[in-house]
């Protein structure tokens, strides 16, 4: 085995620093070895005494051969299940120059807008397209899945209605797994869900604040709810409509007959059917409404030459804002998926998705014409794309005959099927199609003509263009899409062109091998609902993966369902909840958690309808235990759960988690372990065993998943085996699924974002037990690294007891603002003319840096960014000792872009080489911010969410 690492060490290409690079960095620390500094920085109490029971580790080669034959284990039917999830072409292009780009899967979510102006037009075509194509005024940066984004409605239905009524209605023509999803949120929110069919929507009573409508119907039929609608909004009760993209291209949008909210899918616009995901979901509303809508919104601003710029706006991270008033915890959204939907309908173009909607619903009627000349009843007489079809006594024979020749349809039940076409449909699949009824009925199909009349109402077909904004008319040819697709990535900053030090966010290296499967036929092209003999390569992949997370986090069992960290979050505490009330204790609903939390933490206990008790941190940044000891005497008996991140958010390995986990247990709470910071721990030690009972992984961080701007995530969650039987149900080909005292479940798939899934498989077999060791130890031998060379000039706010920082470490620029006005804003922005991404701002402690290197990062990087932060504290000291004004100063001014130096005038007390080239390596590879500062608080009072005309170059922004 030693041969074979000599051979081929992916290892050492996943870590960073050379062996004798490692030695160089331990003799600046004063340890003789990587033991000796764990020893200093891990509790001995919690401290692993034995290796991690992996797998031993592949090369390379022998890893894409292994994921092959688990790809070969899944069999790629002819998928016409439909029910929100459909074949689709990716157009290669796109395919080539984004998801296997990584200048754009490797990029972190735009908080720093002006190194992320590339994926923020790319966001913005998204919102754009999704508002149009709705007929809605605002929509937002997109949501994790259709389910989940339908209960995102839900809630803000019932905020924009005030909360003062408690029922929602639910057709019963939605998906099922959308009606199974908003169950489980219903019931943490103290929201009556009731699933009512056409009369008792018309019926609904004073008590009720919100309904959520289909449009088409789950089973296909396209229905007139304008009056419904109408009558609705005259009570005063919010309307949610879950739609579809392709089919507005040819149905009235629903913004168009009264609808508040509109919230849909967006996988149908090229992103492949994964076994579930991750697919971008969408929501818009009303510009009325806009305040209330979670997750990110982008906006257009002006930067500080006034010229046009975009960014986040308003509420884009509310959870931390509003935390335990939060409506939503939304944090990792699906970005690099909204960013490819986007990008189908600007390749296609207005007249392409009317053409491919027009032949899907042609193939529709054509189908429906042969079913009813065979003498099939087909229920639905409106469709788009999708027939309900009775076949009485004949359906298990249906069923028989289409698996044996390779098609899967949707089995309603044992008289019903339904059948949903989509763009890969070709004329040989629908005469294949065809035949299987026509071996029913023993006799051949009528054949139509070419054409025949719609079937969508008079009444609900779209007048005029869908898409009318320039952006996407203005792609002709694909030479046209790859230099657009070009310069979007040129004016982004991401991981294939710097480190990005983000604390909290372990931006680490996402190795090609490991991305390699996920675009693999066997892989992309699986429906969710296929049948489970369909999928052994999955099942045998979600297995060994979840068998490896438990092994390394020391729990008993996990659930892989969640399609976020914070999904992982507010399952995890609906399993505590769940325990509680099987044990007769539903009055435990009190949630401690530390002041230092991520936003995410008090935002997902209230959804889960727990009460936050917040304990204080001590002077070193750890949770005070004399104050947790108040918290728990005051919750007495309703003491639910304490909710604590380890290593904390302070990034330090505090001492008494040991003692701060057995307060909780023997007050009758559960410890919930935020495992955001896991890859300080791997190998290292396992929450599972010193004390923890349950812990969302966040697989896009520690486990080699990339952010891809913003998501895809992944955030499992693991519990020990009191839990087990609450972690989520999930929806089934065979329907909802309770399994013994499951909650329900919390995203649409039953295994959330499967697709990816194979990533963080491959890494875990590709490193093996020592090399995920070596990971975290290297992880925290850079960040020890950073915070001792940084540290005389920028005071590292805390430390554990030996005076070491685990895998991150907080620079304090607060005693810099007090004497000059600079704040971590101005550091951060004059980092990007150094070509680095910012650390984490202000978290979790306001005008603060949170620098995680990583792993990944060698010597060469760790020192450039040591160079550019010293650098930049020397400038700071120009305005300390009053040789230039804080307004005029080098910092504040940053960044620069090279319009701003290209002046004939240059009236700056700087010169311009000064603000370009601060540092000489530059001068070799430079990245030019194409914007400026922007000015957060104009694009605020002045909220523009979807593109403005490109013929008017931003006029209104300019004036």
């Amino acid at each position: 085995m030693n041969q074979l690492h000599e051979y081929a060490p992916f290892v050492k290409r996943h870590i960073g620093p050379s062996e004798t690079e490692q030695k160089q960095m331990l003799n600046a620390l004063g340890v003789d070895s990587l033991q000796a500094l764990m020893a200093q920085v891990v509790p001995e109490q919690i401290r692993m005494t034995t290796s991690l029971d992996l797998p031993e580790p592949l090369d390379e080669p022998a890893m894409l051969a292994h994921m092959q034959q688990l790809a070969d284990r899944n069999q790629v039917f002819r998928h016409y299940i439909g029910q929100g999830y459909y074949g689709t072409h990716m157009p290669n292009v796109v395919l080539r120059n984004v998801l296997e780009n990584p200048a754009w899967y490797t990029a972190y979510t735009p908080y720093q807008a002006e190194i992320s102006q590339g994926r923020l037009e790319a966001i913005l075509n998204f919102q754009t397209m999704v508002a149009e194509l709705t007929g809605m005024e605002i929509a937002n940066a997109s949501l994790l899945d259709e389910a989940t984004a339908c209960a995102e409605g839900m809630g803000m239905a019932w905020r924009m209605t005030g909360q003062k009524r408690s029922t929602f209605l639910v057709s019963e023509h939605c998906h099922p797994q959308t009606i199974e999803v908003l169950r489980t949120r219903a019931k943490g929110l103290g929201i009556t869900l009731v699933v009512a069919d056409d009369a008792q929507l018309m019926q609904a009573d004073v008590d009720c604040f919100g309904v959520l409508l289909q449009y088409p119907h789950s089973l296909g039929r396209v229905c007139d709810d304008r009056a419904l609608v109408e009558s609705l909004k005259a009570r005063d009760i919010a309307v949610v409509c879950a739609t579809d993209l392709l089919a507005l291209n040819l149905l009235t949008p629903p913004g168009h007959w009264g609808v508040d909210i509109v919230v849909g899918s967006a996988q149908r616009f090229g992103v492949p059917l994964g076994y579930g995901g991750p697919h971008a979901a969408f929501m818009a509303c009303r510009d009325a409404h806009k305040r209330h809508m979670p997750g990110r919104l982008v906006g257009v601003s002006r930067d500080a030459t006034g010229a046009p710029a975009l960014r986040l706006a308003l509420q884009t991270r509310e959870q931390h804002i509003r935390r335990e008033k939060a409506t939503s915890n939304i944090c990792t959204a699906q970005v690099l998926l909204a960013v490819l939907a986007g990008l189908y309908a600007v390749w296609h173009g207005p007249q392409g998705l009317k053409a491919i909607a027009t032949r899907v619903h042609a193939f529709t009627a054509r189908l429906h014409h042969a079913l009813t000349s065979l003498g099939f009843e087909v229920v639905n007489s409106s469709y788009f794309d999708t027939l309900h079809i009775h076949t009485g006594e004949q359906t298990e024979r249906l069923r028989a005959l289409a698996l044996k020749q390779g098609i899967n349809l949707r089995y309603v039940d044992a008289a019903h099927v339904a059948i949903s076409l989509d763009e890969t449909v070709t004329q040989a699949d629908w005469t294949q199609l065809c035949a299987l009824f026509e071996t029913l009925a023993n006799t051949q199909a009528k054949q139509s003509g070419d054409t025949l009349d719609s079937a969508i109402p008079v009444a609900l077909r779209r007048e005029g263009a869908a898409l009318t904004h320039p952006i996407f008319e203005r792609i002709c040819s694909e030479t046209d899409m790859l230099r657009y697709l070009r310069r979007l990535a040129d004016m982004d900053l991401a991981l294939d062109r710097t480190m990005i030090p983000l604390g909290s966010c372990t931006m680490k290296l996402n190795a090609t091998v490991e991305m390699i499967p996920i675009t693999w036929p066997q892989f992309a092209n699986i429906h969710p609902f296929a049948p489970a003999e369909q999928v052994q390569g999955y099942a045998a992949l979600i297995e060994g993966l979840s068998r490896d997370l438990c092994e390394i986090t020391g729990y008993d069992a996990i659930s892989l369902q969640p399609n976020s960290g914070a999904q992982g979050e507010y399952a995890g505490l609906l399993a505590i909840r769940a325990f509680h009330e099987a044990n007769g204790q539903s009055e435990r609903n009190i949630c401690l958690i530390p002041s230092s939390a991520h936003g995410t933490n008090p935002a997902s206990a209230h959804m889960v309808g727990m009460d936050v008790m917040v304990v204080q941190a001590d002077a070193q940044g750890n949770v005070d235990v004399e104050d947790l000891k108040r918290c728990i005497e005051r919750a007495d008996e309703r003491l639910g759960a304490l909710m604590i991140t380890y290593p904390s958010t302070h990034g330090v390995f505090e001492q008494s988690i040991d003692t701060i986990c057995a307060l909780i247990h023997d007050a009758g709470g559960q410890v919930y372990l935020d495992g955001a910071n896991m890859n300080a721990m791997v190998g290292l030690a396992r929450p599972g065993k010193f004390g923890a009972d349950v812990s969302h992984l966040n697989l896009h961080k520690t486990f080699c998943i990339p952010h891809g701007g913003g998501g895809p995530g992944i955030g499992p969650v693991a519990v020990r085996a009191h839990l087990a039987p609450y972690l989520p149900g999930v929806v089934s080909e065979q329907g909802w699924c309770q399994k013994s005292q499951a909650v329900g479940p919390v995203s649409a798939a039953p295994f959330g974002s499967a697709s990816i899934l194979p990533i963080s498989y491959a890494y875990i077999r590709l490193m093996g037990a020592q090399g995920l060791r070596s990971a975290s130890e290297i992880a925290v031998l850079n960040a020890n690294y950073l915070a001792a060379r940084l540290g005389e000039h920028y005071p590292v706010l805390y430390t554990g007891q030996s005076g070491r920082v685990a895998h991150e470490c907080i620079l304090d620029i607060r005693p810099i603002k007090a004497q000059t006005g600079i704040d971590a804003q101005d550091v951060a922005k004059r980092l990007m003319d150094f070509g680095f991404h910012a650390p984490t701002m202000s978290f979790p402690v306001p005008d603060t840096l949170m620098v995680e290197p990583t792993e990944s990062e060698n010597l060469a990087e760790l020192e450039r960014f040591i160079e550019a932060m010293v650098t930049i504290r020397q400038e700071i000291r120009a305005v300390e000792a009053g040789e230039v004004s804080l307004e005029d100063s080098i910092v504040r001014q940053a960044p620069h872009t090279a319009s701003m130096l290209l002046t004939s005038e240059w009236t700056r007390p700087y010169s311009r080489e000064e603000a370009a080239f601060p540092v000489a390596s530059l001068r070799a590879n430079k990245y030019w911010p194409p914007v400026a500062r922007i000015d957060n608080a104009w694009g605020d009072r002045n909220l523009i969410c979807t593109c403005p005309p490109l013929q008017d170059d931003f006029e209104e922004i300019r004036s």
